[in-house]
């Protein structure tokens, strides 16, 4: 599990999570580089949702090691928690937005809650945020106001609020048309280029996975399959490497 990328932001050891009889995820192991993307793949219901739940800290595991940055987070007290949360961005599946809030107002929340910004400095980095993802003409408008695609980049822009140098995005392309996709492919793109952030992207798009990972992994029945480069899957002998990966053809 070599990664090209020196300093580790995230790693996984021996992950273990069951409800009841379910087991969800059966000792997943891996790592993600600093300015490194890595896609988790797998079909619905692999535990691929779960997974992140335990990586920011809203579910416990049964047993193993989460380090963020070196870290350990399994145990840390919610006070400690919350300081590395403060380094991580959280794009939601559905962007959870605040429907009463604005856009504006929306990516403002976090600086209100965690910064002592002045109300001109909030401004003035909200419109740098909103440029970033292409939402600066946007700022009055309400989330309902605004297709789900644009929901998802101010989404991000509130994500990246706090200048995470780590970013989980839960299904980023789900429900999106494919210009919306291919928009917010590039948007994890520029951000790992521009500011070396790094990203674990949970999806079961495996075009758009190719076109933003450094590396891929693919679950199945709580455990990693395979990982490896988009080319190294696409030289996999297993079948459902194989199938998985024929819907990105």
């Amino acid at each position: 599990m070599d990664t090209k990328h020196g300093e580790l932001s995230v790693l996984v050891k021996d992950l273990r999570k069951s409800f009841g009889a379910q087991k969800v995820l059966d000792g997943i192991g891996f790592q993600v580089g600093s300015g490194e993307t890595l896609a988790v793949l797998g079909r619905s219901g692999t535990g691929k949702s779960v997974l992140l739940k335990l990586l920011i800290g809203l579910q416990k595991p049964d047993s193993g090691s989460i380090r963020i940055h070196g870290q350990e987070i399994a145990g840390l007290d919610l006070d400690r928690l919350n300081e590395i949360r403060k380094k991580i961005g959280f794009l939601f599946q559905r962007a959870a937005l605040y429907d009463s809030l604005t856009i504006e107002e929306n990516v403002a929340f976090p600086l209100i809650r965690h910064t002592k910004m002045s109300r001109e400095e909030r401004r003035d980095r909200v419109r740098e945020l909103l440029s970033l993802v292409g939402m600066e003409g946007d700022l009055h408008k309400m989330p309902a106001e605004i297709s789900g695609g644009m929901q998802k980049r101010v989404g991000l822009a509130r994500a990246l609020a706090l200048e995470p140098d780590l970013l989980f995005f839960d299904e980023p392309t789900s429900g999106l048309d494919p210009i919306s996709a291919s928009e917010i492919a590039n948007l994890i793109v520029q951000l790992k280029e521009e500011r070396q952030v790094a990203s674990i992207v949970v999806t079961h798009d495996i075009h758009a996975a190719k076109s933003f990972s450094d590396r891929l992994v693919v679950i199945k029945e709580g455990r990693i399959l395979t990982e490896g480069t988009f080319g190294d899957l696409q030289r996999s002998k297993d079948r459902f490497v194989a199938q998985f990966l024929s819907e990105a053809a």
